[in-house]
C-alpha cells in the first residue's frame, strides 16, 4: 500500500507558476508508475502527466505540453510537477497517483490504484 500527500498548491495569476510535491509512504514507491491528474469542478478527472518507475520517461496530455514538467526523486519517495505559463483553464484540484500495473504511457485514472487527496490550484486572469 502506498499513502500519498500532495502539496503546493495555492493561487496565481496568469502567466505564474507552481511546483506541486507529492510525498508517498512505503518502501516500494521505486516500483509505481506516477502520474498526476487535474479535475475541475463538474469535469472528470483529467489525465496531466507521468513518469516512468526509471525517472526516465516521461507523458504529457497535449494541454500541458511545453509548460508542465514531472519528476520524481525515488530516494525521497516524492514526485513533482513544475507548472510555468500557468492559464486560467488549469484551475482544478490536482491529485497525484501511483501504480504497479501501469506503464508510464497510460493515461486512464482506473490503470492508478493509490491517490493522495489533491491540492488547489487556482489561476486568475
Amino acid at each position: 500500500q502506498v499513502q500519498l500527500v500532495e502539496s503546493g498548491g495555492g493561487l496565481v495569476q496568469a502567466g505564474g507558476s507552481l511546483r506541486l510535491s507529492c510525498v508517498g509512504s512505503g518502501r516500494t514507491f521505486n516500483v509505481h508508475t506516477m502520474a498526476w491528474f487535474r479535475q475541475a469542478p463538474g469535469r472528470e478527472r483529467d489525465f496531466v502527466a507521468s513518469v516512468s518507475r526509471s525517472t526516465f520517461y516521461t507523458t504529457y496530455a497535449d494541454s500541458v505540453k511545453g509548460r508542465f514538467t514531472i519528476s520524481r526523486d525515488n530516494a525521497k519517495n516524492t514526485v513533482y510537477l513544475q507548472m510555468n505559463g500557468l492559464k486560467p483553464e488549469d484551475t482544478a484540484i490536482y491529485h497525484c497517483a501511483a501504480s504497479q500495473r501501469a506503464d508510464y504511457t497510460d493515461r486512464g485514472a482506473r490503470e492508478y490504484d493509490y491517490w493522495g487527496q489533491g491540492t488547489q490550484v487556482t489561476v486568475s486572469s
